[in-house]
């Protein structure tokens, strides 16, 4: 294993400012699919959808962290390809490969398909949505060509407008939000095999568990705050831990006010209907009624599109130019640009619909890379592969070993659950 020894940082210069990493870690997890969490949470309700936020969270954090070890030990400029074919060799470096470009591309045209259309219903345009999602693709796609640091200012005043139209909106349905849904039984539902109560409630977290993994992938990223924060491992954890947690409260607070706004029942009929966006700011718009609610909530779906096109875009850019090998000049810059953005974005302007078929089939390539990977590369490294001697016994006990075990399952459950949902083989139960 060749590693490298660059450990400044590779901006040059002062130290970049924590706040910036975490906003790109933030900006890249909260995205517009946060807004769908009340509707896939509906059959579990809110005891055991608050359990499996904190368990992806918790899970979702050491499986970044594990990236993030590994990424420090071959040094800033190592993406994933580097990553794993250094660490597990070439035929796990094709799989991750095969994962990374899947669910990368695969997020890039959600979004690029999603921030066209939020874009032409919020300003009211007549051109063709494609067309429409050929612009927005390109001015952001400009932004990464044009540096990390530029994606950091920008994630920075974005994040903070979405905290804005989120509070807003949110503050918009206090007023209808009523304590006693949060504590609803699960009614009758032929869907669940353990009938109604708190058994059949738990039946529903199987198929939710994909969904709540991918809300906290941002993962792709992390190889671009090593590149951007050189190995100052301590500031990096401090990006992912608070990018997280602003996540995390954002979606227990969108979970809770969906669920006592709505109740169980009129999220059962939003997932019946399709389970969309608008399918469920029309629910709210039954109990709360004005326009001022769903327009902010928009104006927020749009800013969460934004900084999630960023994130992973950077993440994508960053990883493409490592695995193709290109330099970081302006010429080598724009030849990523063109292998990163040119099929997402000819996608989107193709095929304008995909938004949410995109992210769903994306959940199962996310629990390969970015769970069941870092967890192999950890557990080589604890057992003293990679070209490594043993680590010392402090560092396999403990939390070690069998946190890495217990990621590992998480990530092979996970997929497996995905392959079971109802946009797959449709064999795990909904509550619709």
């Amino acid at each position: 294993m060749v590693e490298k020894k660059n450990a400044s940082p590779a901006s040059g210069g002062a130290a970049p400012s924590v706040v910036g990493g975490v906003m790109i870690v933030a900006g890249t997890v909260i995205g517009a699919g946060m807004l769908a969490l009340p509707i896939i949470s509906a059959g579990m309700w809110t005891g055991w959808a608050l359990l499996v936020l904190a368990a992806s969270f918790f899970l979702m954090l050491s499986s970044a962290h594990m990236i993030l070890r590994a990424n420090v030990r071959f040094g800033p400029g190592a993406s994933f390809d580097t990553l794993v074919r250094g660490t597990l060799g070439p035929v796990w470096n094709v799989v991750n490969g095969v994962s990374v470009g899947f669910v990368l591309y695969m997020l890039m045209y959600a979004y690029t398909s999603g921030g066209g259309a939020t874009l032409k219903h919020s300003l009211g345009l007549s051109l063709p949505q494609g067309i429409v999602s050929l612009c927005f693709a390109l001015a952001l796609a400009f932004c990464i060509f044009w540096s990390t640091r530029v994606v950091d200012r920008l994630s920075v005043v974005l994040v903070v407008g979405m905290v804005v139209t989120f509070a807003v909106a949110v503050s918009g349905m206090l007023p209808a939000f009523r304590f006693e849904n949060l504590w609803l039984s699960a009614p009758a539902s032929p869907a669940a095999p353990g009938g109604p109560g708190a058994s059949a409630s738990a039946w529903f977290v199987l198929a939710a568990l994909p969904y709540f993994l991918t809300s906290f992938c941002f993962h792709a990223s992390v190889p671009s705050l090593v590149k951007y924060y050189g190995t100052d491992v301590r500031r990096i954890k401090a990006c992912i831990l608070y990018g997280l947690l602003i996540a995390a409260a954002f979606y227990a607070l969108w979970i809770l006010v969906g669920f006592g706004v709505l109740g169980r029942e009129p999220l059962r009929e939003v997932y019946a209907q399709g389970g969309n966006i608008s399918h469920f700011l029309a629910a709210v718009d039954t109990i709360i009624p004005g326009a001022w609610v769903g327009h902010f909530v928009s104006v927020f779906a749009f800013l969460a599109v934004v900084t999630s096109f960023l994130g992973a875009g950077l993440g994508l850019f960053d990883y493409i130019a490592d695995a193709c090998g290109f330099d970081d000049t302006q010429q080598g810059r724009l030849k990523t640009s063109i292998v990163t953005f040119a099929p997402p974005v000819l996608a989107g302007v193709m095929f304008p619909d995909g938004f949410i078929i995109a992210i769903g089939f994306a959940g199962f390539a996310a629990a390969i890379w970015s769970v069941i990977i870092p967890a192999a590369m950890e557990w080589k490294f604890l057992r003293g592969g990679a070209g490594r001697p043993v680590p010392p016994r402090g560092e396999r006990a403990g939390p070690g070993l069998r946190l890495v075990r217990v990621v590992w399952l998480y990530g092979v459950v996970t997929a497996a659950f995905h392959l079971l949902s109802p946009d797959v083989l449709d064999v795990l139960p909904v509550y619709r």
